[in-house]
C-alpha cells in the first residue's frame, strides 16, 4: 500500500463528505497544506460540514471557483487500510460512499478543539439523607464505575434534575472535576498472570498463539460453558504484547458488564466501550483514542468495526453465529464477514467463537478458508447438560395452560433442592393476538400489516415492527363489541403468570428486553439471576447470549417448535442453535443439568438432531441441502425491497423491474417476484418484495448496479437491496 500523499496550500484536493452526494468534491488544500486521509471541515453552500481528503483534485470546475478548505481537524487521519475497508464494504452492499463516510464517523464534537470541560464521578462522601432521586444519581455512577458523566448526560442517566446533581456535588457525595475532554484510556497489562486453564484450553491457546503474525480466520468452536472466553482472551494478550489493538465484538449489551470484568481481571484495567449504552462524551473519547493508538482494547457492538483503529491486530466475533450481527437498516451488513474483510486488509488475525456455528463458518471451514479449532468438554467439573424430550401429544392440559406436568413436576424438584430453573419462550410480551370472539377481528398496527402483541405489564398493545403502542381496549376496534376481547397463545409475560400460580412459594422473574428501561437496568436483573436470588427464570432469547447461572441446573423449553415454520431458509439452523444455546445454560457449575423441550414433533429431523447431540450430521445434511438448492452459503441471494406510500405505485415498478432485468440474466441470475411482502405494510409504507438467486461466483453487484441503473424511480419510492439477506419480511 503506497503512502499516502501531502498536498500544499493551494493543490487542489478531492474531499468525501457525509452528504448525501453521489461524488467527491474538489477543493484547495488550506494554510500549512493536508495530508490524504485528513478529517478536514469544508464549505457546502452555506454551511460547514465534515469530510476527509480522499485523493487528488481533477480540477475539472473553474479553478477560480473552487474554495478552500477550512481547517484540518485535531484528529488522527483516516488510515489508508480504513479507507480501502469503506470502498469495499460499500462495493459488496452497493452503499453510496457518504453513508459509509457517516459510519465511519458516528461520534460527536469531532471537530472540537481540545479544552477543558466538567465532569463527574462518584465521590468519596456519603449523605445519611439519601432521597430517591439522590439514589438514582448515585446508582448510575457506580453503575459506570469509572465512566465520566457530564452534567446533562449524569442528570438524563438517572432521569433527575440537574439541582439534583448539584447537590450532590455540594455534599461531596458526587466529585465535579475539570478534564481534558478526551483522555487516554488506562493502559492495560498482558503479561498479568490469567486463569488456570484446562489440558484443551491451553492447547487452544498455543494454536491461537501461532497463527498470531499476519491475517488469519479461526473458527473457536466449543460447547457452551468450555471458556471460549479464556482462550481468546489469551488471543487479546499475545496481540497487546505485539503493540497492536484488539477489538471484541459482542451480540447483546447485556454481556458487556460481566465481560468488562473479566478484563479487568486479567489485565488491570477496563478497556474502551462503544455500543448504545454508553454515553455521547465518552463515544467521542473513544473515537478520538482508537484513531490515536492510546485504546489498547474496544469491547462493543457491530459498529465498533468502523472505528478508526490505528494499528488492528485480532478481531474477535463472539458468538458469532447471532443474527444480530446483520445490520438491517441504512448500511445492510454482516459484521461477522465483513470482520473478516477488516482483519484481511489490516493482516490482523480473525476469532470467530461460538459453540453452534453458522453455516456459512462452517462451510468456509470444509473449504479451507478458515482454521478450527474445538474446545469439546466443560472447564472444570461441568458437564453437558441431558437432553430430552416432552411429547406434548401425550400432554392433557387445559387450553390456558403451557407448562406440561412432567416439566412441572421437575421444576418443583429443583425448587426443593434451591436450584434455579429455566422456562424458556422466544415471544416477548403476554400474547401474541388479541382476538373479538364476537366477530373474529385480530387487533393490528394502524400503521403496519401486523398483529399487536399485548404488553400486560405495562397496559398496552404494542406493534413489534414500528414500536407503536396504544392502550389495551375495552371494546373491539372492529365491531365495537365489549368485553368479547381474548387473547391467543402465550408469550413471556403469560408465562411468568402461569409459573407464579404453579410455584406460589416460589421467587420468579421475566428476563426481556422490552421489560426494562434501560441497559443498566438490564444489567443488574442479569446480575441478580446470576447471584441465584431468582427460582424460576422465564425468558426469550435473550438468555441463550452467553450468560453464566450457575445455580441453574433445568432448561425447560416450552415450545421448542416455534422456529421451525415459514419460508425462512435458515429456520432449521437458528432453531437448532437456539435450542443449543438455551440448554446450554444448565448445569454450567458442579450440579448437572437437564435441557426438556416441549414438542409435538419430538419425531422432526431437527428436533432429532438437538437431542442427539450429532452436530456434524446435523450440519451434513443442512449443507447438502441448501448446496442442492444453490442457496447461502453455496449460491447467492439478493433481497430487494421497494416501498411506497402507495401500494400499485410500488408493485407497477416492481414488474417494471422484472421485466426488464437483462444485466441480471447476463450473469446467470435468476428473479422471483415481484410480490407483497410478508409484512406487506410498515409505519404506512406498502412492501413488494424481489428476490434475486445467482451462482456463487457470479458478478451479482456489478449486474445490479447496471439493472437499477435502468430505472428512474419516484421520489416517493425508496429502493432496498440486500446482499445475503438473513431476513425475508
Amino acid at each position: 500500500m503506497s503512502e499516502p500523499q501531502f498536498f500544499h496550500e493551494g493543490d487542489l484536493v478531492a474531499v468525501l463528505t457525509s452528504q448525501p452526494l453521489d461524488r467527491v468534491l474538489d477543493y484547495k488544500a488550506p494554510e500549512g497544506g493536508c495530508w490524504q486521509g485528513a478529517f478536514v471541515e469544508v464549505p457546502l453552500g452555506p454551511r460547514k460540514v465534515l469530510g476527509v481528503v480522499w485523493r487528488a483534485g481533477t480540477g475539472e470546475y473553474d479553478t477560480a471557483k473552487i474554495r478552500a478548505v477550512i481547517r484540518v481537524l485535531d484528529v488522527a487521519p483516516m488510515q489508508q487500510s480504513m479507507a480501502e475497508f469503506l470502498r469495499r464494504v460499500s462495493d459488496y452492499t452497493l452503499t453510496p460512499m457518504s453513508k459509509m463516510l457517516r459510519l465511519a464517523t458516528r461520534a460527536p464534537g469531532l471537530g472540537d478543539p481540545p479544552s477543558m470541560r466538567q465532569v463527574y464521578r462518584l465521590g468519596e462522601q456519603t449523605e445519611a439523607r439519601m432521597t430517591d432521586a439522590r439514589q438514582k444519581v448515585l446508582a448510575v455512577l457506580e453503575e459506570f464505575s469509572e465512566l465520566s458523566f457530564t452534567l446533562k448526560e449524569l442528570s438524563e442517566a438517572a432521569g433527575v434534575t440537574s439541582s439534583v446533581v448539584k447537590g450532590l456535588v455540594r455534599l461531596g457525595a458526587v466529585a465535579e472535576v475539570a478534564t481534558p475532554q478526551d483522555t487516554p484510556f488506562a493502559h492495560l497489562e498482558p503479561s498479568m498472570p490469567g486463569k488456570r486453564l484446562s489440558e484443551d484450553q491451553a492447547d487452544a491457546v498455543a494454536q491461537l498463539q501461532a497463527n498470531a503474525a499476519g491475517y488469519r480466520t479461526t473458527l473457536l468452536k466449543g460447547v457452551t460453558g468450555s471458556g471460549k472466553t479464556e482462550v481468546y482472551l489469551e488471543a487479546v494478550a499475545s496481540c497487546l504484547k505485539q503493540g497492536r489493538q484488539a477489538l471484541v465484538l459482542l451480540p447483546e449489551i447485556a454481556l458487556t458488564s460481566e465481560f468488562l470484568t473479566r478484563v479487568e481481571a486479567r489485565f488491570g484495567a477496563r478497556p474502551a466501550e462503544w455500543h448504545s449504552g454508553v454515553t455521547m462524551t465518552e463515544r467521542r473519547r473513544t473515537w478520538k483514542m482508537v484513531g490515536q493508538g492510546r485504546a489498547q482494547m474496544v469491547v462493543g457492538a457491530r459498529s465498533a468495526l468502523f472505528l478508526p483503529f490505528q494499528d488492528l491486530g485480532l478481531i474477535v466475533v463472539d458468538e458469532e453465529h447471532d443474527s444480530s450481527y446483520k445490520q438491517e437498516d441504512g448500511v445492510l451488513y454482516n459484521a461477522r464477514d465483513m470482520a473478516v474483510l477488516r482483519g484481511s486488509l489490516v493482516g490482523g488475525q480473525v476469532v470467530l467463537a461460538s459453540a453452534t456455528p453458522s453455516l456459512e463458518s462452517w462451510a468456509n471451514v470444509e473449504a479451507g478458508k478458515y482454521k478450527k479449532i474445538e474446545l469439546k468438554s466443560r472447564f472444570g467439573a461441568a458437564v453437558l447438560p441431558e437432553m430430552m424430550a416432552i411429547d406434548m401429544r401425550q400432554e392433557t392440559l387445559p387450553a390456558d395452560r403451557w407448562i406440561s406436568h412432567k416439566l412441572q413436576k421437575m421444576v418443583q424438584a429443583r425448587i426443593q433442592a434451591g436450584e434455579q430453573s429455566l422456562l424458556f419462550i422466544n415471544r416477548r410480551g403476554y400474547a401474541p393476538i388479541t382476538l373479538c370472539r364476537a366477530c373474529g377481528n385480530q387487533v393490528g398496527c394502524d400503521h403496519c400489516d401486523a398483529r399487536m402483541v399485548e404488553h400486560r405489564f405495562l397496559k398496552r398493545l404494542m406493534c413489534h415492527q414500528c414500536g407503536e403502542s396504544k392502550p389495551v381496549p375495552k371494546v373491539c376496534p372492529s365491531c365495537a363489541a365489549e368485553d368479547r376481547l381474548a387473547v391467543v397463545g402465550p408469550g413471556v409475560e403469560r408465562l411468568a403468570e402461569e409459573a407464579t400460580a404453579l410455584f406460589p412459594e416460589a421467587k420468579v422473574a421475566v428476563l426481556s428486553s422490552d421489560l426494562f428501561g434501560s441497559a443498566r437496568a438490564l444489567k443488574e436483573q442479569i446480575a441478580n439471576l446470576s447471584a441465584g436470588e431468582v427460582d424460576v427464570i422465564i425468558g426469550t432469547q435473550l438468555v441463550a447470549k452467553g450468560h453464566n447461572f450457575p445455580k441453574l441446573t433445568l432448561v425447560g423449553v416450552i415450545d421448542a417448535d416455534l422456529g421451525l415454520q415459514g419460508s425462512d431458509l435458515r429456520a432449521a439452523e437458528r432453531t437448532f442453535q437456539l435450542m443449543r444455546q438455551v440448554a446450554g445454560r444448565a448445569g454450567r457449575s458442579d450440579k448437572p443439568g437437564i435441557a426438556a423441550l416441549q414438542t409435538h414433533q419430538p419425531e422432526h429431523p431437527v428436533i432429532r438432531a438437538i437431542l442427539d447431540g450429532d452436530e456434524e450430521a446435523f450440519w451434513s445434511a443442512e449443507a447438502q441441502a441448501r448446496a442442492q438448492a444453490g442457496v447461502p452459503p453455496y449460491g447467492r441471494l439478493v433481497g430487494v425491497v421497494l416501498s411506497s406510500p402507495d401500494a400499485q405505485e410500488a408493485f407497477e415498478v416492481g414488474q417494471a423491474m422484472a421485466r426488464n432485468c437483462q444485466p441480471l440474466t447476463d450473469v446467470g441470475a435468476q428473479i422471483f417476484g415481484p410480490a407483497p411482502a410478508p409484512i406487506a405494510r410498515i409505519r404506512g409504507r406498502h412492501r413488494v418484495r424481489l428476490l434475486i438467486k445467482a451462482d456463487k461466483n457470479a458478478p451479482i453487484q456489478a449486474a445490479l448496479s447496471a439493472w437499477t441503473a435502468l430505472f428512474k424511480l419516484p421520489n416517493s419510492l425508496r429502493l432496498s437491496i440486500d446482499i445475503d439477506p438473513q431476513s425475508f419480511y
